[in-house]
C-alpha cells in the first residue's frame, strides 16, 4: 500500500511541475505591460532674465567681420595690397566697463582689432576700428601696444607661405630621384611636413626645419627620416632655398651633396618598406550598442542666450578668441562678482631629440590660434549628446569669414559622486549630502598633433575649476643612433620624442570690488608644553598667514618652495572676522622650464612662475603674443616684464597662473595620446568669502533619517524620480567638421 501511495504522490508531483512549466510558458509569450515613458520637457528650469550685459564681450559675428573687412579696403591711406590677417574683438577698458554695468556710464563703443601685414612697406600693423555695426574711424596702435614697431619677420607665416614652402621644398627634392624612389617609394613622394620652430637662432633669421613623414593618417607617427632647412628670408619666394638637408642621421650642405654621397654609397640607405597604417583610428571592433547617457528629466536647468550663460546661482558672459581660446567674463554667483575675466592664454611644447626640428622645436600655440582650431564638436564624444552647442565666427588667415558649426559646448554634468555627504550612525541616525552636478563649457582646439580639450567647470559650492587635457598624436622622430636618450621606440624607426607642455591663464578676480590684497597660508610645526602634563611637549601644526605687497614678492616660480594657500582677498570679512577671499589653486604636473640663459626664454617667460600677481593694466592684457614664435630673441610681449616691483595693496589684481605636464612618449600613446592623466589646471575657491557652504541651499540635497518615509520627495528628489521617468529629447545625430577643417 505504501508504495502505490509513493508512486501517485510522485505522478503527482510531476504532474504538477509540468503544469507550472506549461503557465510559466504561457505567461512568457503574453505581452508585458511597459510604462510608456513621456519626452523630458524642453523648457529650461527655473526662469532666468537675461539682459544685453554680456554683449559687450560678444565675439564679432559674421556680417561685422565683413563689414569691418568692407570698411578697410576703402580707406585710402591703406595699402590695397595688405594682406588682412586677423580680425577679431577689441576689448574695451575695463573701468569703461565697470561704470557702465554698474549704471553709472554708458555702453563702450563696440570696436575690432584687425592684424595686417603689408609685404610692400615691409610692415606689420594692428588696427582698432570702430564703432561697430558702422563703423567711422580706424586708429593705428601698432607701436602703442608694444612700446615699438615690431619687425616684420615676426610677422607669422600665412597658407599662401606654407604652400610655398612645399612648392620650394618638392623643387629641391626633385633634384635627388634615385634617392627618393629607393628610400621613400617613389620618384616624387607624396610626402607630409612638420616644421620645426622657432626659424632659425636669433632675431632676423628665416630658417626653417621641414621633417618629412608619409602622407597618411596619423602622418605625425611616419617620420621618414629625410629632413631639410628652408632659408625663406628674401621677401621674393623665388629666391627661397634649401640650406642643409638632414638624411639617416647624417647633415649635408645641399640636396645636391645628399644626393651625391647617397648615389656613390656613403650614406647608410633607408630602404623603403610598405607597412600597416599604426596610426590609423579606425576601430578595430564593431560598436556593441550606445554608451550609458545622462538624461535631464526637468528640463535645462541652465539657459544660455548670445553669448550669456546662467546656471542656478552663477552667471557669465562668454567668449571664444581665434588667437588665445575660451574666455568668460563678468563671472558672477549669488548676484556677485568674483571675476571680471577668467581666460586661455597660451600654450606652449617644448621638446627634445637628436634630429633638427625636433632638437629646436618649441611651439607657442597662439601663433597659430587656440580658438580658431576649435573645429564642430562631435556629440556624444566630445560632449554630452544632448549638451547645448554654440557656432563661433572667424576671419584668422582667410579671405572671407568662416562659421564653425558646434564649436563650444554647454551642459550640466553629475560627475558621479557626492559634492558633500555625512552619514551619522549613532544617537540620533540620519544621511545628509548633495550629488556634484556642474555646468560645464567646453571647446577643444585641434592644434596640428595636439588636441587641447579647454573645461571651465561651476560649482554649486561657489567653486570654479578650469583645466585642460591633452589627447591626439605625439610628435615624433626618426630613430637614429642616440635617439633614446630623448625618449621611447613607439614603432618601427619612429621615437616618441620627451616634451613638456606648459599653460598660461588670466584670472582677473574682484573680491568684493577692485581693491584687493594678495595673502598667502601655509603650515609649520612648533613645539608647544602639554598644559596637563607640563614635563611633555608636543609638535603641533600652526596656521602661518602672510601678506605679500609688491609684484616682485608675489611672483612665484616653480623652482621654489611656495605657500600652498595662495588667496586674492577684500579687506572686508565675513560674519566671523575673516578676510573674505578666493584661493587659486593648481594643479600641475609638468617638466622643468626653460633655463633664463637660453635666449628663446624671453618668449615665454611666464612659465617661470607658477602663480604671478600683477596690478591692473590694459595695456598688460596677454601673457604672450601673436608674434612670439617667430622672434622668441625679442619677443613682442615678455611677460616678466610685467613685474617692476610694483605695489599690489588695495590694488585691482590680476592672477597670472601656470600649469603643464611633463610627457615622455611610450608604446599606449599609439595611436593615440589619452586624456587620463594628460592634462593640469586649476581651481579658484571660496574661502572666508562666504560664512558657510553655499551649497547646502542647492535644490539637489538630499536628507534622510528614520522618520522620513522613503518614499517622501519632500528632502529627497530620488525618491520621486521612477515618477518623472521620461526620454530625452536627442536631435538627430549631425556632422559637418569636415567642411570647416583648416587646410595647409
Amino acid at each position: 500500500m505504501d508504495k502505490v501511495v509513493k508512486l501517485g504522490i510522485s505522478i503527482l508531483l510531476i504532474a504538477s511541475l509540468i503544469a507550472n512549466l506549461v503557465l510559466i510558458c504561457v505567461k512568457l509569450r503574453e505581452p508585458v505591460e511597459v510604462k510608456q515613458l513621456v519626452q523630458c520637457p524642453k523648457t529650461q528650469w527655473p526662469p532666468y532674465r537675461h539682459d544685453n550685459s554680456s554683449l559687450l564681450f560678444a565675439d564679432l559675428t559674421g556680417q561685422e567681420h565683413s563689414t569691418v573687412k568692407d570698411y578697410l579696403q576703402k580707406q585710402n591711406d591703406l595699402d590695397l595690397n595688405v594682406v588682412i590677417f586677423l580680425i577679431e574683438l577689441h576689448l574695451p577698458k575695463k573701468l569703461e566697463v565697470l561704470r557702465y554695468l554698474n549704471g553709472s556710464s554708458t555702453r563702450p563703443f563696440r570696436e575690432a582689432r584687425v592684424y595686417l601685414f603689408s609685404e610692400a612697406q615691409q610692415k606689420i600693423m594692428e588696427l582698432v576700428v570702430g564703432p561697430l555695426p558702422n563703423p567711422t574711424y580706424h586708429r593705428d596702435v601698432s607701436e602703442e601696444n608694444y612700446g615699438r614697431l615690431l619687425p616684420f619677420n615676426a610677422r607669422v607665416a600665412t597658407m599662401q607661405d606654407y604652400k610655398r614652402f612645399e612648392a620650394v621644398s618638392r623643387r629641391e627634392l626633385a633634384k635627388a630621384p634615385r634617392l627618393m624612389r629607393e628610400s621613400f617609394g617613389h620618384q616624387m613622394p607624396d610626402l607630409k611636413y612638420l616644421f620645426g620652430v622657432p626659424a632659425g637662432a636669433a632675431s632676423g633669421d628665416r630658417l626653417m626645419w621641414m621633417a618629412f613623414s608619409r602622407q597618411c593618417q596619423g602622418y605625425y607617427l611616419h617620420p621618414v627620416g629625410l629632413e631639410v632647412l628652408l632659408n625663406y628670408s628674401d621677401a621674393n619666394s623665388s629666391n627661397w632655398h634649401i640650406q642643409k638637408a638632414f638624411y639617416n642621421g647624417q647633415y649635408f650642405d645641399s640636396i645636391e651633396e645628399l644626393s651625391e654621397s647617397y648615389e656613390v654609397g656613403n650614406v647608410t640607405k633607408i630602404s623603403y618598406q610598405q607597412s600597416d597604417n599604426y596610426a590609423s583610428l579606425r576601430p578595430r571592433s564593431k560598436p556593441t550598442g550606445v554608451p550609458p547617457l545622462q538624461v535631464e528629466p526637468n528640463g535645462k536647468r541652465y539657459s544660455v542666450r548670445l553669448n550669456q550663460v546662467f546656471y542656478l546661482d552663477w552667471r557669465f558672459a562668454f567668449g571664444l578668441s581665434s588667437l588665445t581660446g575660451m574666455r568668460i567674463f563678468d563671472v558672477r554667483f549669488k548676484q556677485e562678482r568674483i571675476a571680471y575675466e577668467v581666460s586661455v592664454q597660451e600654450a606652449i611644447v617644448v621638446y627634445g631629440s637628436n634630429t633638427p626640428a625636433s632638437m629646436i622645436m618649441k611651439y607657442t600655440d597662439s601663433t597659430y590660434g587656440i580658438g580658431n582650431y576649435a573645429y564642430e564638436l562631435v556629440r556624444g564624444v566630445d560632449c554630452p549628446y544632448f549638451a547645448t552647442y554654440v557656432d563661433t565666427y572667424r576671419h584668422f588667415d582667410t579671405n572671407h569669414t568662416q562659421r564653425f558649426r558646434n564649436s563650444i559646448c554647454i551642459f550640466e554634468h553629475n560627475e558621479g559622486r557626492p559634492l558633500r555627504r555625512h552619514v551619522t550612525d549613532n544617537y540620533s541616525p540620519n544621511y545628509g549630502g548633495a550629488p556634484n552636478s556642474v555646468l560645464v563649457m567646453r571647446t577643444i582646439s585641434a592644434i596640428g598633433n595636439y588636441d587641447y580639450i579647454w573645461d571651465f567647470v561651476f560649482y554649486q559650492n561657489g567653486a570654479l575649476e578650469v583645466k585642460v587635457f591633452a589627447t591626439g598624436y605625439i610628435s615624433s622622430a626618426y630613430l637614429t643612433e642616440g635617439g633614446l636618450q630623448y625618449g621611447h621606440q613607439v614603432a618601427a624607426n619612429t621615437l616618441g620624442t620627451i616634451h613638456t607642455h606648459f599653460l598660461s591663464f588670466k584670472a582677473d578676480l574682484d573680491i568684493e570690488g577692485t581693491n584687493n590684497y594678495f595673502l598667502t597660508k601655509d603650515m609649520a610645526y612648533h613645539e608647544v608644553q602639554i598644559p596637563w602634563s607640563p614635563e611633555r611637549r608636543v609638535q603641533v601644526p600652526k596656521l602661518v598667514e602672510k601678506q605679500l605687497k609688491t609684484e616682485n614678492e608675489a611672483a612665484l616660480r616653480f623652482d621654489q618652495k611656495i605657500p600652498r594657500y595662495l588667496h586674492i582677498a577684500s579687506n572686508k570679512t565675513n560674519k566671523w572676522g575673516h578676510n573674505r577671499s578666493y584661493r587659486i589653486q593648481v594643479l600641475s604636473f609638468n617638466g622643468d622650464h626653460l633655463p633664463e640663459s637660453v635666449p628663446e626664454e624671453a618668449a615665454v617667460s611666464w612659465a617661470r612662475y607658477k602663480v604671478a600677481i600683477t596690478k591692473h593694466k590694459d595695456h598688460e592684457s596677454t601673457s604672450s603674443s601673436l608674434y612670439n614664435q617667430n622672434d622668441m630673441w625679442s619677443p613682442a610681449v615678455n611677460f616678466s616684464s610685467y613685474i617692476n616691483g610694483e605695489s599690489i595693496e588695495n590694488e585691482d589684481l590680476v592672477a597670472w597662473i601656470s600649469t603643464g605636464f611633463l610627457h615622455i612618449p611610450h608604446a599606449e600613446d599609439i595611436p593615440n595620446t589619452v586624456t587620463a592623466g594628460n592634462g593640469g589646471g586649476f581651481f579658484l575657491r571660496p574661502h572666508n568669502y562666504f560664512d558657510e557652504d553655499p551649497s547646502i541651499n542647492s535644490p539637489d540635497s538630499v536628507y534622510l533619517d528614520p522618520s522620513i518615509p522613503s518614499d517622501s520627495c519632500e528632502l529627497n528628489p530620488n525618491a520621486c524620480l521612477q515618477k518623472e521617468a521620461c526620454m530625452p529629447n536627442l536631435p538627430a545625430f549631425t556632422y559637418n567638421g569636415f567642411d570647416e577643417v583648416i587646410q595647409i
